[in-house]
């Protein structure tokens, strides 16, 4: 009996290790942007996921009537760029990109209002601010495994992740969100690591 136990549990973390494997490292490694994807930048410019230009990026999915989350991982992340501004880093070795999954509250407008709270007022700062129709938000957030839905109140329930990607555009390492959940010294050191 204790042998049939202990073959069981080998094989219960077998499986689990398998597990953990697939979701961190090999679906990981299989996520990137939609090439046939074009989405609209908060200034109205479309931008194709096409030719990218080789930069790592940091890459949130927000929507903007978020009353904690977002906005604080935003906000981290602003912090961030004046740090990585102060090394020479930013916009032409690395790029931010927010996408709102909230679309059709997200205009044009409240895209461009959500981008100044943060200090970028263009769409040349190297933090792209984009939205796109409803079809291409969900294609390329099921691209990169974000999970998001309304669940009738358009308070949208949604992954707690970012996604840090090298200058191919695959994802080399995920991030929490939120207050606790970005550790902004530590995603400081990664993009620093990669970028030199």
């Amino acid at each position: 009996m204790k042998k049939l136990y202990i073959g069981f549990f080998s094989l219960l973390a077998i499986c689990i290790g398998i597990g953990i494997f697939y979701f961190s490292y090999y679906r990981q490694d299989q996520m990137e942007f939609p090439k046939d994807v074009t989405m609209e930048t908060a200034w109205g410019k479309p931008y194709s996921f096409r030719n990218m230009e080789p930069k790592v990026r940091l890459l949130e999915f927000v929507y903007t009537n978020c009353p904690d989350i977002c906005p604080s991982t935003s906000f981290q992340m602003k912090q961030l760029k004046e740090q990585l501004e102060k090394d020479g880093l930013f916009k032409d070795k690395v790029e931010f990109i927010t996408i709102t999954i909230d679309p059709t509250r997200d205009t044009q407008q409240v895209m461009q209002t959500y981008a100044n709270m943060f200090g970028v007022t263009s769409d040349n700062e190297g933090w792209i601010f984009l939205r796109g129709s409803q079809e291409d938000t969900k294609k390329v957030a099921d691209a990169f495994d974000f999970l998001y839905r309304d669940p009738g109140n358009g308070m949208l329930i949604h992954t707690t992740l970012t996604y840090f990607l090298d200058e191919n555009n695959r994802v080399i390492a995920t991030f929490g969100m939120g207050e606790k959940g970005f550790d902004r010294e530590k995603v400081y050191k990664e993009i620093v690591k990669e970028v030199k």
